[in-house]
């Protein structure tokens, strides 16, 4: 088996007079004893020759079986892979990219970045888990969790860890948040918001409502996606920002185009939004806004020019968090879903001005509308199969996690036939040698 332990204070050759092996000129230097030959793992010195034999019969059964990491390879700290390594080696989308890069860069780097990789166990993910759990909510330590398990499950493929700690230790994991149903609005909820909006904003409820759309599916949708012949709607792509402010096109989540079927009525409010604010032509660059250093890249990147349905006063393309501050909420305010909760002021130029500010409500953002359409495909009766479709789910399953109470009739089949169960008086049927069966008296 490959593999030798070297002693370098010895030459390997007695002396042919005296017989015995004379000292080196390393004779007291450094650590004695040396494993070496062993095909893809580099040298390694001990002080004794029983720590050499030890590691070196590891080594060698670990690189038979593939699983060799040495030791020396995760003393480097989890900050220097991830910003040397790790980080170098992304191709995310921006819009993916930035909140990963801020989760990291915030409560990652500060906390775990100074440890090495092979010191991070079970009892620094405690530690570290319950300091995140009083700075953020579970869900968002959930993610962060996953992060860091994205990152450490790299460098065991990088061999510079034999396990993920993440996953190998059983006193610890990932917070799991407690599950919330998805929520749907009533017919008057969503006409009340739709009212408390902008004239040539009241189409963005429609779409969600009427399509699924998400919000920017429905920024993003240009006039040439709506097929008013054929009563279909192409999504294609969504206006998407990256954490510089700028924006871009690219594909919806997941990266999946899809079509979604356009009622009658709905169509006709489109075109009358159509009439009324014409559509503006809007070129960005595609993926990704940074400018391009490759000719691949300025092929990947090429802008395209979409006729946007939806834009602001001014004829420009809609900014979601603007939108969400100043339309938005207002509007939900308005309808009653959310309260005023204080005021900020500014002063611009010696003028000043007074913003509301509004109690936080993650579901009541726009996505709500989707879960609307959602309930009402589902409740109609259509098809898990269509409505997932529809979405741009990836399979049936992700739309019967998130939409199965919408479902019509749901548990109410079940209880029913519990309900039948119980509800009947069966005789009962004992086996006559059981104990609960009668005993026929014996004639004396």
């Amino acid at each position: 088996m490959a593999g030798y332990i070297e002693d370098r204070w010895l030459k390997k050759k007695p002396n042919k007079d005296t017989g015995k092996r004379e000292r080196t000129a390393l004779w007291g230097q450094g650590k004695r004893y040396r494993v070496k030959g062993i095909p893809g793992v580099r040298d390694r010195s001990f002080d004794t020759s029983e720590d050499a034999k030890q590691w070196l019969a590891k080594a060698q059964t670990d690189t038979t079986r593939g699983e060799f990491v040495d030791p020396r390879d995760g003393a480097l700290p989890l900050t220097q892979y991830i910003e040397k390594h790790w980080w170098p080696s992304r191709s995310d989308e921006p819009s993916t990219a930035a909140p990963m890069r801020s989760k990291i860069w915030n409560h990652i780097i500060p906390f775990l970045g100074p440890t090495a990789l092979r010191d991070i166990d079970a009892a620094v993910l405690r530690t570290w888990k319950a300091q995140l759990l009083t700075r953020v909510e579970a869900s968002t330590v959930q993610v962060i969790w996953i992060h860091l398990s994205t990152i450490l499950e790299a460098a065991v493929d990088d061999g510079r860890l034999v396990k993920n700690p993440c996953k190998a230790r059983r006193t610890v994991k990932a917070p799991k948040p407690a599950k919330r149903k998805a929520k749907a609005w009533a017919r008057p909820t969503v006409e009340a918001v739709r009212a408390g909006l902008q004239d040539r904003y009241r189409i963005a409820v429609d779409l969600g409502v009427g399509l699924g759309l998400r919000q920017g599916e429905a920024f993003g949708l240009g006039e040439e996606d709506v097929n008013f012949d054929a009563g279909v709607v192409h999504v294609r792509r969504q206006l998407r920002w990256d954490s510089k402010g700028r924006p871009y096109f690219c594909l919806p989540k997941g990266g999946k185009t899809r079509d979604v079927p356009l009622s009658p009525n709905l169509a006709k409010r489109v075109r009358d939004h159509l009439r009324r604010f014409p559509s503006v032509a809007c070129t960005l660059p595609w993926r990704n806004p940074e400018p391009p250093t490759t000719e691949l890249e300025a092929r990947q990147r090429k802008p395209i020019t979409v006729r946007l349905v939806l834009i602001t006063s001014q004829g420009n393309r809609i900014n979601y968090s603007m939108w969400n501050r100043l339309s938005w909420r207002p509007a939900l305010a308005t309808a009653g879903v959310l309260k005023k909760v204080g005021e900020k002021v500014r002063t611009y130029g010696g003028h000043t001005r007074r913003y509301p500010i509004y109690e936080l409500s993650r579901e009541d953002m726009f996505h709500v509308l989707r879960h609307t359409y959602a309930s009402t495909q589902l409740e109609a009766g259509e098809s898990i199969v269509s409505v997932s479709a529809w979405l741009g789910h990836a399979s049936p399953q992700t739309t019967l996690t998130h939409y199965a109470h919408f479902m019509p009739g749901a548990g109410k089949r079940g209880l029913a036939a519990m309900d039948e169960w119980f509800g009947q008086d069966p005789q009962p049927n004992v086996p006559e040698k059981s104990l609960g069966a009668p005993q026929a008296r014996s004639t004396p």
